[in-house]
C-alpha cells in the first residue's frame, strides 16, 4: 500500500470547496507559467533583450520549479499541509506585483523564479492533499477536477495574455493575475482544512531510489525529450507567427485561441487512444509533432496552413501529458507520491532545457535552427517511449 493510500484511512468527509480553491490556484499557475509565451515580443522590446532571452523567463521558472519539487516533500513532513499551499499561493501573488513592475530583466526573472518555486510546490502537494480532503472513491474526481483547472489555463493563458497585452501592455496582463491568486489565497484560507504533518518518514528518499529501475528511467527521460522538444519550439511561437507568417495581433490572439481550445478537445479524446494502444500514443504523438515542425520549416508563410498545423500540434502537446501521468500510475502503483514528485521535476527541468536551447538557437541561427532542434528531440522522444515499452514487457 502505497503512503498516499494510507493517509486515506480512517476516511475523512469531503472538503469540495477546498478542491475548487485549489483548483483556482491550479488555473492562475498554470496561466502564470506560461503567459510570456503570448508576450515576448513586448517583452523583449520593453526590458531592451532579444527574444531569445526573454524566453529564458519560462527557462527560470522551469528550473526553480525543478528545485521546488524536489524539496518540498521533506519540507511537507514538518509543515503544516495548509500553511506549505498557502505560501505557495502568496509566493505567486507576490511573483505577478514583481514582474509587473519589473525595472528591468533581473527583476523580471527573479519574478519569475517565484513562479517557478510556487508551481514545483504546490504541484508536488496536490495529489497528496487531494486524498486528504476527500474518501478514496472521490480521489478521481477530485483530481480530474484540478486537471480541468489545468486544461482550462492551457486553453485561454495565450489567447488572453496576447489579448490583454495588446490593450493594457505585457506588465497590466501579468497584474490581472494578481487578484486571481488573492481569491484563491482567501478562499483556501477559509475552506482547507488544518492538515498537521504526518507523523510517518517522507518518501522523500525513495524518488531517486526510483532511477534504478530500467522502465522508469527510460519513460523519464522519453517524457523529459518530448517537454524539451515542445517548449523549444513552442516558446518562440509569437516571434515566428509576427516575423515569418506575419500575423497582425488579432490574427495571432485567435490563432492562440484555436490551439489551446484544440488542445483541450484533445484532452477530452486521448483516454480513447490510449486505452486502445497506450504505448502506440505515447510513441505516435511526439512523431506526429516533430513532422509538424519539418513542415512548419517548408509552409511557414503560408497562413492557412501554418494554422492548420498548430492547431494539430496544440491538440497533441496538452494531451500528451495525460498519457505520462497514466503511465506514472501503471508504472508505480505503489510509489506514487515519489514517481508523481519526480515527474513534476523531470517535466520542469525538460522545460528550462527546452526553451533554454531553443533561445539559444533562435537568437544565433534562426527560426529554422529552433524548429529543427525541436523536431530531433521530439524523434528521441518516440524512440524512448519505444524503448520504454520493451522494457515493460521484460
Amino acid at each position: 500500500m502505497s503512503t498516499l493510500t494510507r493517509e486515506l484511512v480512517p476516511q475523512r468527509q469531503a472538503y469540495w470547496s477546498s478542491v475548487f480553491a485549489m483548483t483556482l490556484c491550479v488555473f492562475a499557475l498554470i496561466a502564470s507559467e506560461f503567459m510570456p509565451v503570448s508576450l515576448l515580443t513586448p517583452i523583449a522590446l520593453d526590458l531592451a533583450v532579444t527574444q531569445g532571452l526573454a524566453g529564458q523567463g519560462i527557462a527560470v521558472s522551469g528550473a526553480l520549479a525543478v528545485l521546488s519539487s524536489l524539496t518540498i516533500s521533506p519540507l511537507a513532513g514538518k509543515c503544516c499541509r495548509k500553511v506549505l499551499l498557502l505560501g505557495m499561493t502568496a509566493l505567486m501573488a507576490l511573483s505577478g506585483l514583481i514582474i509587473a513592475f519589473a525595472a528591468n530583466y533581473l527583476v523580471y526573472l527573479l519574478g519569475r523564479g517565484l513562479i517557478g518555486i510556487a508551481i514545483g510546490g504546490f504541484w508536488s502537494l496536490s495529489a497528496a492533499t487531494a486524498m486528504r480532503l476527500v474518501p478514496e472513491a472521490s480521489v478521481p474526481r477530485a483530481l480530474a477536477i484540478f486537471n480541468g483547472g489545468n486544461a482550462l489555463a492551457m486553453v485561454i493563458a495565450a489567447p488572453l495574455g496576447s489579448y490583454l497585452g495588446a490593450h493594457i501592455g505585457w506588465r497590466g496582463a501579468f497584474f490581472c493575475l494578481v487578484p486571481i491568486a488573492v481569491v484563491a489565497f482567501i478562499w483556501q484560507y477559509i475552506s482547507l482544512p488544518s492538515m498537521p504533518a504526518q507523523t510517518k518518514a517522507s518518501s522523500h528518499g525513495r524518488v531517486f531510489h526510483l532511477f534504478t529501475l530500467p522502465v522508469v528511467a527510460a519513460g523519464l527521460a522519453a517524457c523529459g525529450l518530448f517537454f524539451m522538444g515542445q517548449f523549444a519550439l513552442f516558446t518562440y511561437v509569437r516571434p515566428f507567427l509576427e516575423t515569418v507568417t506575419r500575423l497582425d495581433n488579432n490574427r495571432l490572439s485567435l490563432l492562440l485561441l484555436a490551439i489551446g481550445s484544440a488542445g483541450f478537445i484533445g484532452t477530452l479524446l486521448i483516454g480513447t487512444f490510449l486505452t486502445r494502444g497506450f504505448y502506440q500514443t505515447l510513441i505516435a504523438i511526439p512523431l506526429l509533432m516533430a513532422a509538424i515542425a519539418g513542415t512548419l520549416m517548408l509552409a511557414g508563410h503560408s497562413l492557412w496552413g501554418v494554422a492548420a498545423l498548430l492547431i494539430v500540434w496544440g491538440g497533441l502537446a496538452t494531451a500528451a501529458p495525460v498519457g505520462w501521468w497514466a503511465w506514472v500510475a501503471r508504472t508505480l502503483p505503489d510509489d506514487a507520491e515519489a514517481g508523481g514528485g519526480l515527474m513534476v521535476a523531470v517535466v520542469q527541468l525538460a522545460i528550462a532545457l527546452g526553451s533554454t536551447l531553443g533561445g539559444i538557437a533562435f537568437d544565433s541561427r534562426g527560426w529554422q535552427s529552433t524548429f529543427a532542434l525541436s523536431g530531433g528531440l521530439l524523434v528521441s522522444a518516440a524512440v524512448l517511449a519505444f524503448i520504454t515499452s520493451r522494457k515493460t514487457q521484460e
